[in-house]
């Protein structure tokens, strides 16, 4: 079985973010993927703020990360910017934390304006821990999306249809990586 594994960056909870991140693993595991949860808001304050890499907190998420198939990085939009808080985790990961996985970025943001936040502000910082494999992403304005009194999220068909388009070739990239995995394991088991 798969594993997807979502990085959500809100530092607020409950999240018009997180809940759209609840509702894409809902979308995964009907596709039969398992999946994980990192709530960077859940980490302690000094791991973060003093760049503690060696933090036993770390531990296991850095063990989930990399046996995660594909990973959805989610965050909210400040300023034109993911949060500082994403920012604080992904520094702390190992420099290579998202080779061979395909990654799908997802953020909102109180404007369409925003918009180009994922591609400017979010891809180079993927880049640089050597995701390949970025897919589009994914951007909803609050609007598109309400939360309810429950937590759970009312998001809107425009931005549903979207997001379910964008996790399809997340499903793909996965599947076309895990049977080229394998062919390659039968290749060097029969040299």
């Amino acid at each position: 079985m798969s594993n997807i594994l979502a990085i959500a960056g809100s530092p607020s909870h409950p999240s018009r973010t997180y809940g759209l991140v609840e509702y894409a693993n809902q979308l995964l595991q009907q596709e039969g993927f398992q999946t994980h949860t990192i709530s960077v808001r859940e980490f302690p304050a000094e791991v973060l703020v003093h760049g503690r890499y060696d933090s036993p907190a770390l531990e296991e998420p850095k063990a989930i990360l990399e046996k995660a198939d594909g990973v959805i990085i989610a965050t909210p939009i400040y300023k034109a910017a993911y949060t500082g808080l994403l920012k604080a985790f992904l520094d702390l990961l190992p420099q290579e934390a998202l080779r061979g996985k395909a990654v799908l970025p997802i953020a909102t943001g109180g404007t369409i304006a925003h918009l180009l936040a994922i591609d400017y502000a979010l891809k180079p910082v993927l880049s640089e821990l050597k995701a390949r494999h970025v897919l589009g992403g994914v951007y909803a304005v609050d609007k598109q999306l309400q939360l309810q009194a429950d937590g759970s999220l009312l998001v809107d068909e425009e931005t549903d249809q979207r997001l379910k388009h964008s996790l399809r070739d997340l499903v793909e990239a996965v599947r076309r990586r895990s049977a080229s995995d394998g062919r390659a394991y039968v290749e060097l088991n029969r040299s």
